[in-house]
C-alpha cells in the first residue's frame, strides 16, 4: 500500500470512527505509522487531508450505487452500512463539524450529493419507461437520506425499510 493510500485509508477509519474536529494530526499519524512531516507532505492541511478523504470515499460509494434499480440501490446501500457501519453521512458530518465554512470541503460534499442525485433521477427515469418523474426522485432520495440517517440508531434494518417503501413508490407510479 502506497503511503497516500495509507494515510487517506487510516485517516477515513478515525474520523468515521471519532469524527473530524475530535481527530488530532498527532492520532493521524501514529494510526497511519508515519511521521508528521510525512503527513503534511502528503496530506497538507488537515482541511485538504478531510477533502481528500471524501473524495475517496465518493469514488467508492458511486461504484457500490452503479446499479439500474430502485430495489438493487437500496440493497447497495444496505450492503454499504452493514460494511462501513451505521454512522451516518460522512460527507454530512464533514460539513456539519466545519460549518460549510470549508470551501473544499463544501465542494466535494457537494458534488457527492449531486452524483447521488443524478444517479436516482437516472434510475427513476429507468423504472418510468424515461418519464423522469422529479417529484417521485425527490420522494427517493428522501428515503434513501433517511435510512442512512436512522440507521445510526435504528441499525441497517432501518435501509431495509426505506427500501420497500421505495420499490412501492416506483410501482405505484409506474402503473
Amino acid at each position: 500500500m502506497d503511503i497516500k493510500t495509507k494515510l487517506i485509508s487510516a485517516a477515513e477509519s478515525l474520523f468515521d470512527r471519532h469524527g473530524f474536529t475530535a481527530t488530532g494530526m498527532d492520532r493521524l499519524t501514529q494510526a497511519a505509522g508515519m511521521s508528521s512531516r510525512t503527513l503534511y507532505k502528503h496530506a497538507g492541511s488537515k482541511h485538504s487531508l478531510i477533502a481528500k478523504v471524501l473524495s475517496e470515499r465518493d469514488k467508492r460509494f458511486l461504484r457500490r450505487l452503479d446499479v439500474s434499480s430502485v430495489d438493487a440501490l437500496f440493497k447497495a446501500l444496505e450492503d454499504w452500512v452493514r460494511v462501513e457501519g451505521c454512522r451516518g453521512c460522512l460527507f454530512l458530518r464533514a460539513y456539519g463539524e466545519t460549518g460549510g465554512d470549508v470551501p473544499e470541503i463544501a465542494e466535494v460534499m457537494a458534488a457527492h450529493k449531486a452524483g447521488v442525485w443524478n444517479k436516482i433521477q437516472e434510475i427513476v427515469a429507468l423504472e418510468t419507461s424515461g418519464r423522469g418523474d422529479e417529484q417521485l426522485a425527490e420522494q427517493i432520495l428522501i428515503l434513501f437520506e433517511g435510512a442512512t440517517a436512522t440507521a445510526i440508531y435504528r441499525g441497517a434494518d432501518a435501509v431495509t425499510t426505506a427500501r420497500h417503501c421505495a420499490v412501492r413508490l416506483v410501482k405505484q407510479a409506474s402503473s
